[in-house]
């Protein structure tokens, strides 16, 4: 199957196999997204401006695994970097590609145990993130209140919530 590039920026590629045209990440061995809930049995979401829907969007903490780090470790140092919380332990709870279609982004759920409010969260300097601290109870109707003043919902936070049972 012949495999051609046909154009790349300084993050991503888009690349040409066979008949299908894909965008892969450069430089990027996966992506972890983190479903933390707290002891008041409240789940961490995250929301940011996200350029490419022109919204701003809701999710669970995530991030890109970048160079020899290991899953695990991205996912840590995302959770505590965009949440402003560490884990006692962590179980990795699953595997998902969120665009199959369109991306070669393969995504790790782990599920974050023993939360600790160490910071504010926010993300690095480049990121704009809040932090909601959402009653799981009441997800649903947040989630309808979020999506009413025009704040999209990534459906890894529904996929988080389904491999954690």
């Amino acid at each position: 199957m012949s495999d051609e590039i046909l154009g790349e920026g300084s993050h991503l590629r888009l690349r040409k196999q066979g008949r299908w045209e894909f965008v892969e990440r450069i430089g990027v061995k996966g992506i972890v997204v983190i479903l933390a809930i707290t002891d008041d049995d409240e789940i961490v979401c995250v929301e940011q401006e996200r350029p490419a829907v022109g919204a701003r969007v809701v999710d669970l903490p995530a991030g890109l695994v970048e160079g020899d780090e290991e899953l695990e470790a991205a996912a840590r140092r995302e959770l505590e970097e965009e949440a402003g919380y560490r884990a006692a332990r962590w179980e990795r709870i699953g595997t998902a590609t969120p665009s199959p279609g369109l991306s070669a982004e393969v995504v790790t759920f782990f599920h974050a145990h023993g939360l600790l409010r160490v910071g504010p969260g926010g993300g690095d300097e480049s990121e704009e993130i809040t932090v909601h601290l959402v009653p799981r109870s009441g997800l649903k109707m947040w989630l309808s209140r979020t999506r009413a003043r025009g704040v999209l919902v990534d459906v890894k936070l529904f996929a988080g919530l389904y491999f954690a049972g």
